[in-house]
């Protein structure tokens, strides 16, 4: 991932003639600039909207799994804390400033990368392209999930990857190259467990590769197992709800709304992988000698595989890092295989066209959000900077509106899956009527939470949502939710979300 950049000499006919050469360094900035212009384009992230609110919340001194019910691990919120910190004190929007600290990161992770690399012999045979392919991967094909955890935890991991790589090689690591690789894929596993599988899956192949089991007790491995470590007595010491109230309702609970291998197979996310997989692999056949760097992403991105399969939700941002490591190494065998190696003419050209419709696909997929303009619109009419309950386990409804609006989300949670999940998985046959009512405990404390936010803080404005689900039905037969109700007046139906007023409060 070389940056190596040959500006034109004063002396040199480009020079004399007064062009300006076009270089990898300008290409990367050129790449970012693009990229900041899609977020102003592209809707901000539904799940890292919500977590801007809880850094909120906790700055405000709610506590985290005991006043705002959320199912991932601490870590999730604590790489969006600086952003809303930085903002409260410049005064700026939180998602401008988050957007802002991401692009800094990429930039930093890829100088990490380069700097890992500069010395080594991969450096002059990929060059500036891989550099420029890496920048697009990380800053444009995450489209809607840009900020999401899966792209942050790719972002942090690639300079432990510039590491393994080296370790494949048999090459030399400098001490701060062994220090950092350490503590990034200790970020990057600290965001979800399942992402032990990318740290491990590189470890083993550049073990592999090197012929040589030392590697696999490196010292940057140490470093990353001691601070996984240390980051999980943390969260005992700092955050046991975690352990006491979160675990088991995603033990018993968020996982029934698990998909079947079958289903998830089949998915565009798991073909865009699989092509672009094939098409690394067709060019590695076509050496004479395997590549350390494409055979150590190749293990990374099986191993960002192995988490999304193992997470079966299906869901885009899941796919993302996986897709995004394997599009990687594919780019690096084609700007790395330019010695003739890696193939035919004919090879190189139809690998570039599939690798390229294959990106083409994927910020297709990675683009897809809901459109929630009208119900935005409509709450706008209501008053300005509301406060908005919603009845609904669609969590892309009330997310970013409420920020969007400057209005205050009443619920502690970002939307009442409890109940829908356990609804839907005894309509599905896959729990039964028993453990349902064993499930009813969740439930309870979900409608609980729901009852006490609505007292302690009535909205102005409450959204039910009954696309899917029959949340308005259950709502009116609740003896005291049909009660909190009855001060509210329905203004729109949009498709089935019901957005609703106090009776009190005039329409602006």
């Amino acid at each position: 991932m070389s940056l190596d950049v040959g500006l034109s000499l004063p002396g040199s006919k480009a020079a004399r003639r007064g062009i300006w050469t076009v270089t990898p360094l300008h290409a990367v900035v050129a790449v970012f600039l693009v990229a900041i212009m899609l977020r102003g384009v592209l809707p901000f992230n539904v799940d890292v909207s919500w977590w801007l609110t809880i850094c909120e919340r906790m700055l405000d001194g709610q506590r985290l799994y005991v006043d705002i019910l959320e199912t991932n691990p601490p870590m999730a919120g604590s790489v969006y804390m600086l952003g809303v910190v930085v903002a409260r004190a410049i005064q700026v929007r939180p998602e401008v400033v988050t957007n802002g600290l991401i692009f800094l990161l990429i930039a930093a992770s890829l100088a990490l990368t380069w700097r890992a690399l500069r010395l080594s012999s991969l450096h002059e045979r990929a060059g500036g392209a891989a550099a420029i392919w890496a920048v697009v991967l990380l800053t444009v094909l995450p489209m809607y999930d840009f900020g999401q955890r899966e792209h942050l935890a790719l972002v942090a991991m690639l300079p432990a990857l510039a590491v393994y790589i080296l370790r494949a090689n048999r090459e030399r690591v400098a001490p701060w190259a062994i220090l950092i690789a350490g503590l990034c894929a200790a970020t990057t596993m600290s965001f979800k467990p399942y992402f032990v599988f990318a740290a491990g899956f590189c470890i083993l192949s550049a073990a592999a590769q090197a012929r040589d089991w030392r590697v696999l007790f490196a010292p940057e491995n140490w470093i990353a197992a001691a601070l996984v470590v240390i980051h999980a007595l943390c969260i005992v010491a700092f955050y046991p709800e975690y352990f006491t109230l979160i675990y088991p309702l995603a033990r018993d609970v968020y996982l029934l709304a698990n998909l079947p291998l079958l289903v998830i197979l089949p998915t565009s996310a798991t073909m865009l992988w699989l092509l672009a997989i094939m098409v690394t692999l067709a060019l590695q056949s076509r050496r004479q000698k395997a590549d350390a760097a494409t055979l150590v992403m190749m293990a990374g991105s099986l191993g960002f595989a192995v988490s999304f399969f193992m997470q079966a939700k299906g869901w885009g941002y899941h796919a993302y890092p996986m897709v995004a490591l394997g599009l990687l190494a594919a780019g690096w065998a084609l700007a790395a295989g330019g010695d003739g190696q890696a193939g035919s003419r004919p090879l190189r050209a139809g690998a570039m066209l599939l690798v390229a419709l294959i990106f083409a696909n994927g910020c297709f997929r990675f683009a897809t959000s809901i459109d929630t303009r009208l119900v935005r619109e409509e709450i706008t009419l209501i008053g300005p900077r509301p406060k908005i309950l919603m009845l609904s386990a669609a969590n892309d409804i009330g997310h970013p509106t409420v920020r969007e609006l400057g209005g205050t989300w009443v619920s502690r949670q970002q939307a009442l899956w409890v109940r829908e999940v356990v609804r839907r998985a005894l309509r599905d046959g896959t729990i039964d009527q028993a453990t349902a009512d064993r499930l009813a405990t969740y439930v309870a404390r979900e409608r609980a939470g729901l009852i006490d936010d609505f007292r302690k803080q009535p909205p102005d404005v409450l959204v039910i949502d009954n696309q899917n689900s029959d949340w308005g039905s259950w709502a009116a037969a609740d003896p005291e939710l049909s009660v909190l109700l009855k001060p509210y007046v329905l203004v729109k139906n949009i498709n089935g979300i019901e957005i609703l007023r106090r009776a009190d409060q005039a329409r602006s």
